[in-house]
């Protein structure tokens, strides 16, 4: 309670104890224990002390702006880094592999927020192409289905408000995906230069398969599975750590909620995040483990 009311506050012992009992806090530890996982399982996570609203539905609002901007930028990074770590691996030792893996080793090195302040920079301030902050222009939002704008303007056939909200996403998408893009181009590369010397794929060579059937059918669906987890993991740290590029760009998710709610001291918002960003990363691994299974029935059996 100390920490909430912030240093230097006058408020009085009554007050002070008043929030104790108004958030449960004068009650023993166990008992405070029972009473909120009774409330979880209500799906109940408090109230936002500073916004005096339900939690939850700050989170129910929040959180889909979140995984927009999170599958964005990882499509993003799949469609680049895939592609530039295959292409890598054909054409190994040679001078489009030099220039990708140390692009690459670059663009690992670099933070999403540094990539979102040039992009703004660059494309927003000098020739003004993109929008600097928002999900959407103001007046343009799709009929609400799903909270995914760019879903919901696909399912209403509003092609206007989906090129506006694409525009908006180009640059904190971007931003996040352009170092996912650089990890997932050396993973694939490097699992493709494994499995391209196997004897799997020397064999169907040997056997005259052509070598776009070999690359796609036989080497790219084996390392693939490298790739999986790491897209797995880096998926959920998309989820949890975009907290500094929705605030650069003005993004209404729920990292940006949680950087208000930390400064204010709003601490059951706090809390219920954390937890809403731990079963999401545990729940996007299980997704990822069975999807192990499509690309290596064997895992099935095991």
């Amino acid at each position: 309670v100390d920490i909430m009311m912030g240093e230097g506050a006058s408020s009085s012992e009554e007050e002070m104890a008043a929030l104790r009992t108004g958030l449960g806090l004068d009650q023993p530890i166990h008992r405070q224990l029972v009473v909120y996982l009774k409330a979880l399982l209500r799906g109940d996570l408090g109230y936002s002390i500073v916004r005096s609203r339900p939690v939850a539905q700050m989170i129910r609002e929040a959180l889909p702006a979140t995984i927009e901007l999170a599958m964005c930028a990882m499509l993003f990074a799949l469609a680049l880094g895939i592609p530039v770590g295959v292409v890598s691996a054909l054409k190994h030792n040679t001078a489009f592999d030099r220039v990708s893996t140390a692009v690459s080793f670059i663009g690992v090195s670099l933070p999403a927020f540094w990539l979102g302040i040039v992009g703004i920079l660059v494309f927003s301030m000098t020739f003004g192409w993109l929008p600097t902050s928002g999900r959407i222009a103001y007046g343009m939002e799709p009929r609400h289905i799903t909270g995914l704008l760019t879903l919901d303007a696909l399912l209403t056939g509003d092609m206007t408000a989906l090129g506006n909200a694409l525009r908006h996403l180009c640059l904190p998408a971007a931003a996040l995906g352009l170092g996912v893009a650089a990890v997932v181009a050396r993973v694939t590369r490097s699992s493709m230069l494994d499995v391209l010397g196997s004897d799997y794929v020397l064999f169907a060579r040997a056997k005259g398969v052509p070598e776009p059937a070999v690359t796609t059918r036989h080497a790219l669906r084996n390392a693939m599975i490298p790739t999986v987890t790491l897209v797995g993991l880096q998926f959920g740290s998309l989820l949890g750590g975009n907290m500094i590029v929705e605030t650069i760009f003005g993004w209404p998710g729920l990292g940006r909620v949680v950087v208000d709610a930390i400064f204010a001291r709003d601490y059951p918002v706090v809390q219920a995040a954390v937890m809403v960003y731990a079963l999401t990363f545990v729940g996007v691994n299980l997704i990822t483990d069975l999807l192990y299974t499509v690309l290596d029935p064997k895992m099935a059996l095991e």
